[in-house]
C-alpha cells in the first residue's frame, strides 16, 4: 500500500529507511561520508524539500520510500529485508504513471540502482563526475524517453 505523507513525524523513520538502505547498497561510501550525508538530512530538512510516499505492508510498517519533485524522482530507498520484493518497483511505477515522473539521478557507483532503474524503462542521457555536493562520486542522469 502506497501512502503519501509530509508528515514531520515520519522524518525519523525516513532517515532510518535511508541509513539502512545506503549502508546495504552504496559500498562506495565511507562510514564518514555515510554519517556526513545523514547530518546534512538531518539538518537541511531534506524530506520536506519533496513529496514523500511511503510503502507500508500494514498500518503502521513503513518498509520503502520514494521522494518526488514536480518531474523527477529525488529519492528511492527500501529497507534491505524488502529489497528484490517489488517494493521499489511498486513505487517507481507509482511515480511513473500516477505522477507522471520521467527523470531520475543515480550514482553511477551503485549498480544495483543503474540496473534497476534500466529494467524500469530508464536509459542514461548524461553523466556528470561529481555529484551535487561537489564529491567525486559520478551521476548518471536518467529519463524514460
Amino acid at each position: 500500500m502506497i501512502q503519501h505523507s509530509n508528515n514531520p513525524n515520519d522524518y525519523p523513520t525516513l532517515l532510518a529507511i535511508w541509513e539502512a538502505s545506503v549502508r546495504a547498497t552504496h559500498d562506495f561510501l565511507t562510514e564518514e561520508k555515510i554519517n556526513e550525508i545523514k547530518q546534512i538530512m538531518q539538518e537541511g530538512k531534506i524530506f520536506s524539500t519533496v513529496d514523500i510516499y511511503f510503502f507500508q505492508v500494514d498500518e503502521s510498517t513503513k518498509v520503502g520510500f520514494i521522494g518526488l519533485s514536480k518531474d523527477k524522482i529525488e529519492m528511492l530507498f527500501i529497507l534491505p529485508s524488502f529489497r528484490g520484493k517489488g517494493v521499489g518497483a511498486a513505487l517507481t511505477k507509482f511515480a511513473v504513471s500516477q505522477k507522471d515522473i520521467r527523470k531520475v539521478d543515480v550514482n553511477e557507483q551503485n549498480k544495483q540502482a543503474v540496473g534497476f532503474y534500466k529494467k524500469m524503462g530508464f536509459n542514461v542521457v548524461k553523466r556528470n563526475p561529481l555529484d551535487s555536493q561537489g564529491n567525486p562520486f559520478p551521476i548518471l542522469e536518467m529519463e524514460i524517453i
